[in-house]
């Protein structure tokens, strides 16, 4: 006889209805990682960024066009947004006092302007998203202009596959001949010149139509006073230079974008804060060569694998500039090719 034949009938039964299961203390369901489609999303332009809310343009160019407040959503917590950005939107757009929308995801970009703190830094910071131009503002003097600086910008523009256009300012301080024969090999660059009372604003919003332009350049150049006669509306703080530093005051505090309009039509200005530096730590050095076309032809002539540096055997862009074949400013164009080279180095 087994011991299993032994039933206490004093035995209570349960089942499973019996069983109490503590309720989930933040929802009544537990949390999934579907998240909805958002089918209904709108899409809009992120015109700026602060302190975590951002103004977006719903409908643009459209017959309900207006702005919004939005919000980004939390499954986008690690996700940059960014002046430029296309986002989709859900929630209360309305653009009413006190309404906030909530930014659910951002559609593919077509490039992406980037820097970081300084060379060695591979932590980049996005400046602007789907831009297709930069503009570069120089001044001719107060302060003095830096060619290695406009250098980085042209390969930051040229790493994001932006097309870059230059301007000069303050042309009636100081004549800029010099300073712009030491950008005469790169492709396709439009150069535009700036004075007081003689400010081209006609001739620069022509090449703004169609296109959306991120404005950069060192403080105290006159980026602000350019973008406030291209879009009057701007408003944005113009600054001087410090006359013993010779160094300008910061006056944009943060990237935005502004709506040009002209007879022409209609185009669109980011203003971007100006910087005394922009690191390339992001940069493939492969590309650097590209912002100096003139050197890149002459590169094809190189031996695998060279690095164009002063020690480089066989260069053949050294070997130009030795026999003069690059005319009277191949030696400075190759010295700042090579001082951006070694950095990488």
């Amino acid at each position: 006889m087994s011991w299993l034949d032994d039933v206490d009938d004093d035995e209570p039964e349960f089942d499973e209805s019996d069983v109490r299961v503590r309720p989930n203390p933040k929802a009544n369901r537990p949390r999934t990682k579907r998240r909805p489609a958002h089918a209904d999303a709108e899409i809009a332009r992120v015109l700026g960024v602060d302190r975590g809310r951002y103004t977006v343009l719903i409908d643009e160019d459209g017959p309900n066009e207006h702005t919004a407040l939005a919000t980004r959503a939390r499954e986008l917590r690690k996700q940059p947004i960014v002046t430029g950005d296309r986002a989709r939107v859900v929630g209360d757009s309305s653009g009413d006092e006190g309404t906030l929308a909530r930014i659910v995801g951002i559609e593919e970009r077509t490039s992406l302007l980037r820097r970081s703190a300084d060379d060695t830094d591979q932590v980049e910071r996005i400046i602007v998203a789907n831009a297709d131009q930069m503009l570069i503002v120089v001044a001719a003097a107060d302060p003095e202009p830096r060619p290695r600086l406009v250098d980085r910008y042209l390969i930051a523009a040229l790493d994001a596959g932006i097309h870059p256009l230059l301007v000069v300012t303050k042309t009636d301080l100081a004549d800029p001949t010099e300073f712009l024969t030491h950008f005469e090999g790169v492709d396709d660059l439009t150069v535009f010149l700036s004075g007081t009372g003689d400010m081209p604003v006609e001739e620069i919003g022509r090449h703004l139509v169609g296109h959306s332009t991120v404005f950069v350049g060192h403080s105290g150049v006159g980026k602000s006073t350019l973008v406030n006669a291209l879009v009057p509306s701007a408003d944005r703080a113009t600054g001087h230079v410090n006359e013993v530093t010779g160094r300008g005051r910061h006056t944009s505090s943060s990237t935005v974008s502004l709506r040009y309009e002209s007879d022409a039509g209609k185009g669109w200005v980011i203003d971007t804060p100006g910087v005394r530096s922009f690191g390339l730590g992001h940069v493939d050095p492969q590309n650097i060569l590209k912002a100096f076309s003139d050197l890149a032809v002459v590169a094809e002539d190189c031996p695998r694998g060279c690095t164009h540096l002063p020690d480089a055997p066989d260069c053949a862009i050294i070997e130009a500039v030795d026999e003069g074949r690059l005319g009277e400013r191949g030696a400075a164009r190759l010295d700042s090719l090579q001082r951006l080279l070694a950095t990488f180095a």
